[in-house]
C-alpha cells in the first residue's frame, strides 16, 4: 500500500550518518510534519504533497555546534591576540556588566542564528545570560537548541547572587521544559567561577527535572594546575566529588584531561565539546580527541562563542577538528573525514544528550537537515570509487557556502540561499548601533587606569586622604624602645615581608598602581599566610605640615589574578620591583590611632631603616591635629636629627 507524506526529497546523495554509514545515490527522504517519515528506498514508495528534486546535492543531518554563547556575536572582534584570562576578565565580563540586557540577548542570539543556518546548523548548545530571551529568539527563528543558564560565584548581568542565577535556572527550566524546539539546561559557567556548593546545587537542580548541565571542564592548563593546588586533585575528580557526574554532564573544552578522566567521564555517559579554534586562538591548547573518541567517548565539536573564534562557521570547525588531530598527533590517518563528520552530526547531538531527537536521518527522528552543493569549482571533480570519498568532499574541500537549504523540525529555514524566519539586514543594522556604543564605553574606559581597575571587579572607588611621615633612621633601636613605652599603646602588630610591582604610565595624571603581595611572617620568622592586593595613588601631595604631607587619590582593590595578567590589562609604560622587610603596629597616642611602619629596604638594598607613621583623615582640621600629633609621635622615636624622606619608596629605587 502506498503510503503519504507532506514532503518528499528525491534524486539526492542521502548521508545518513546513522550507525552503519547508509549512503543513497539518487535517494529520497520522506518527511510527515516534524520527524523523517521514511530515508532511502524505504521512502521510493511514498507519494507526498510536495514533491522537491534535490538535484544530485548531498542531503545530511544539519550540524551539530556543541559549545557555543550565542548572544556574543556582539562581541566579536572586540579583544583579540590576549590570554584567556585576560580576554575574559578584563574584556568581556566588563562589557557584559555594562551592556547585557534581554534586548542584547535577543538581537546578538538572532544574529548569531542567522549565521548558523547559513553554515548548516541546525541545533547548538548555548551558555549564556538571559537565557529566556536566548530560548525565544532561537525557537522564532526555527532552531533547534540547549539552551543553559549560566551560575556563577559573583554577580552577573542577571543575577546579584549565584542564588539568584539558579532560581532563574529552575523558572527557565520548568517554562520550557516540554518545548519542540528548547531543551533548557543549567550552567555552571566552570569549577574556577563556581564554589563547590555552586555546583552541588546546580547538579541537584539537573537530576531533580532530568535535564542536561553544561559547563567548561579543563579549558587551560592554568586552571588544571590551580585545581591540583587548591583542591588536591585535577578538575574532573573534583566535579565528580560535587555531583556532576551524576546529571547529563556536556563538558565543553577538556583540553587538559587525562585517560583517567577520560573514563570517568565516559562511564558516566558524559558528553564532550571539542572547540580547536578558540583552543588555538586562545592558546590554551590541543584537546587529545582522539584519545576521548578510543575511550568511547561523545566527542562533539562546538565553535565557542563568536568573541573568541571569530565565527559560527561549523565546516571550518569540522575540518580543523580533522587536520589539527594529524598534525598534533603525527598520524594522518587519526580522525578520518567521516569520523569528523559523525562528531558534528550524530555523536554531536548524543554529547548533547538528545541523540534520539537528531543528529542522523532515522525514521522517527526530527527533520533536521540541510542540503549542500558539491558540484562547485573548488569541489571538482569527484571520485565514486571509495564509499568514504563523499565524506572526505564534504569535511577537507566544501565550505559553509556551499549549503543551499536548510530544514529544522520538518521546517524550512532557508531555501536556495535565502533566509526565511530572520532579517538579516535588520539584525546587522542594529548590531552596527551596538558597536557603536561598545566602542565608546571602552575608549572612555582605556583613558583611565582608575576605570580599569574598577571594570575588572572590587575596586574600592571612595577616595581617600592621609597624612603621614617619613624619615630614615641609622637602627631600629629607639623606634622599638619607644613602642615598648608608656606613651605609645599598641592596639595590634603584624610582620611582613612585602613585594611591590609599581606600574607606572605615559601620562603621569594616571597616577601609579602598585600590585602587592604580602608574607605574613610568625614569631618563628616562617610564612603562615598571603595576600595581594593592588593600590592606586596619586601622584600629587595636597599639602604640607612641616615634614608631614596630606596625600589622596587612594584606590584599593583585592588583587586575584597574576602579575601577568595585570601586566598585559593595565599595559603599563614602566614597572619597578620593590622588596622590603615591614614591622607594622596600629597604636593610640593621645586618643589617636595611627598606623605606625618599620621598614628596612631589601630590594634595592638601602643602609638604615625607613619608619612611616601615618593615618586616615577627611578634613583639614582634622589633618592639621594629626599632623602636629605624627610630630611628636616622630619626636619618641628620636629623629630630631634625621632628615625627612619625601620619596615613595619607588621613588627612592629609581634614585
Amino acid at each position: 500500500m502506498t503510503e503519504t507524506c507532506d514532503l518528499l526529497l528525491t534524486n539526492a546523495i542521502v548521508l545518513t550518518m546513522d550507525e552503519r554509514f547508509n549512503q543513497h545515490t539518487g535517494g529520497a527522504v520522506a518527511i510527515t510534519g516534524d520527524r523523517l517519515a521514511a530515508v532511502g528506498p524505504a521512502a521510493a514508495g511514498y507519494t507526498a504533497r510536495e514533491t522537491v528534486d534535490c538535484g544530485g546535492r548531498v542531503l545530511m543531518p544539519g550540524l551539530v555546534n556543541a559549545h557555543t554563547h550565542a548572544p556574543m556575536t556582539l562581541l566579536r572582534g572586540l579583544a583579540d591576540d590576549l590570554r584567556l584570562d585576560v580576554w575574559l576578565l578584563g574584556y568581556m565580563m566588563p562589557v557584559e556588566r555594562e551592556f547585557v540586557r534581554p534586548d542584547y540577548v535577543r538581537l546578538g542570539t538572532g544574529l548569531a542564528c542567522a549565521e548558523m543556518i547559513r553554515s548548516g546548523v541546525t541545533t547548538f548548545a548555548d551558555m549564556y545570560y538571559f537565557e529566556q530571551a536566548v530560548a525565544e529568539a532561537t525557537a522564532a527563528a526555527g532552531l533547534r537548541a540547549l539552551c543553559g543558564q549560566t551560575v556563577l560565584k559573583f554577580p552577573t548581568p542577571d543575577a546579584a547572587s549565584f542564588e539568584d542565577s539558579l532560581a532563574l535556572a529552575r523558572d527557565f527550566i520548568q517554562q520550557w521544559k516540554e518545548h519542540p524546539l528548547i531543551v533548557p539546561a543549567v550552567s555552571p559557567h566552570a569549577p574556577y567561577t563556581c564554589t563547590a556548593e555552586i555546583l552541588k546545587a546546580c547538579a541537584a537542580l539537573a537530576v531533580e527535572f532530568d535535564v542536561p548541565l553544561h559547563t567548561h571542564i579543563s579549558e587551560t592548563l592554568l586552571e588544571v594546575e590551580n585545581s591540583r593546588r587548591e583542591n588536591g586533585m585535577p578538575v574532573v575528580p573534583w566535579v565528580k566529588r560535587q555531583n556532576l557526574l551524576d546529571a547529563k554532564l556536556l563538558a565543553a573544552h577538556c583540553v587538559h584531561i587525562d585517560e583517567g578522566e577520560m573514563r570517568t567521564l565516559k562511564n558516566a555517559g558524559a558528553g564532550v565539546a571539542h572547540n580547536p579554534t578558540s583552543n588555538l586562538k586562545l592558546a590554551s591548547g590541543v584537546a587529545p580527541v582522539s584519545l576521548m573518541l578510543q575511550t568511547g567517548l561523545n566527542v562533539g565539536i562546538g565553535t565557542d562563542g563568536p568573541a573568541s573564534n571569530n565565527d559560527l562557521d561549523m565546516f571550518a570547525e569540522v575540518h580543523l577538528a580533522a587536520i589539527l588531530a594529524k598534525g598534533s598527533t603525527g598520524d594522518p590517518t587519526v580522525l578520518p573525514a567521516r569520523q569528523a563528520l559523525l562528531m558534528a552530526t550524530r555523536m554531536g547531538a548524543q554529547a548533547l544528550h538528545i541523540g534520539h531527537l537528531t543528529g542522523s536521518l532515522e525514521a522517527g527522528k526530527r527533520a533536521d537537515l540541510i542540503l549542500v552543493d558539491l558540484q562547485v569549482l573548488h569541489n571538482s571533480p569527484a571520485f565514486t570509487r571509495d564509499p568514504n570519498g563523499v565524506y572526505s568532499q564534504v569535511v577537507y574541500a566544501a565550505k559553509s557556502t556551499d549549503v543551499t537549504d536548510v530544514m529544522c523540525n520538518g521546517r524550512w529555514l532557508m531555501r536556495a540561499g535565502r533566509l526565511l524566519t530572520v532579517d538579516e539586514a535588520e539584525l546587522q543594522l542594529a548590531a552596527r548601533e551596538y558597536a557603536k556604543k561598545i566602542d565608546l564605553f571602552l575608549i572612555q574606559r582605556e583613558e583611565s587606569v582608575l576605570r580599569k581597575l574598577i571594570a575588572i571587579g572590587g575596586a574600592v572607588e571612595q577616595e581617600s586622604f592621609e597624612v603621614q611621615a617619613k624619615v630614615r633612621l641609622p637602627s631600629d633601636e629607639t623606634v622599638l624602645a619607644a613602642l615598648s613605652g608608656e606613651q605609645l599603646r599598641i592596639i595590634r602588630s603584624v610582620h611582613y615581608h612585602e613585594f611591590d610591582t609599581y606600574f607606572q604610565f605615559a601620562d603621569p595624571a594616571q597616577g601609579r598602581l602598585r600590585f602587592r603581595e604580602d608574607e605574613f611572617i610568625d614569631a618563628q620568622g616562617k610564612v603562615f599566610n598571603v595576600r595581594s592586593r593592588l593600590t592606586l595613588t596619586g601622584l600629587q601631595h595636597e599639602r604640607e605640615y612641616g615634614s608631614v604631607l596630606l596625600s589622596r587619590s587612594r584606590y584599593l582593590a583585592p588583587a586575584v589574578h597574576t602579575l601577568r595578567f595585570y601586566r598585559e590589562y593595565f599595559k603599563p609604560a614602566q614597572e619597578r620591583e620593590i622588596e622590603k622587610d615591614r614591622r607594622r603596629w596600629l597604636v593610640d597616642y593621645r586618643g589617636v590611632e595611627f598606623f605606625v611602619n618599620l621598614d628596612k629596604m631589601l630590594k634595592p638594598a638601602l643602609s638604615g631603616y625607613f619608619v612611616e607613621v601615618k593615618s586616615r583623615t577627611w578634613s583639614r582640621r582634622d589633618a592639621e591635629h594629626k599632623a602636629s600629633l605624627i610630630t611628636e609621635v616622630l619626636a619618641l622615636f628620636g629623629t630630631a636629627e634625621a632628615v625627612p624622606v619625601r620619596e615613595e619608596y619607588v621613588e627612592l629605587a629609581a634614585a
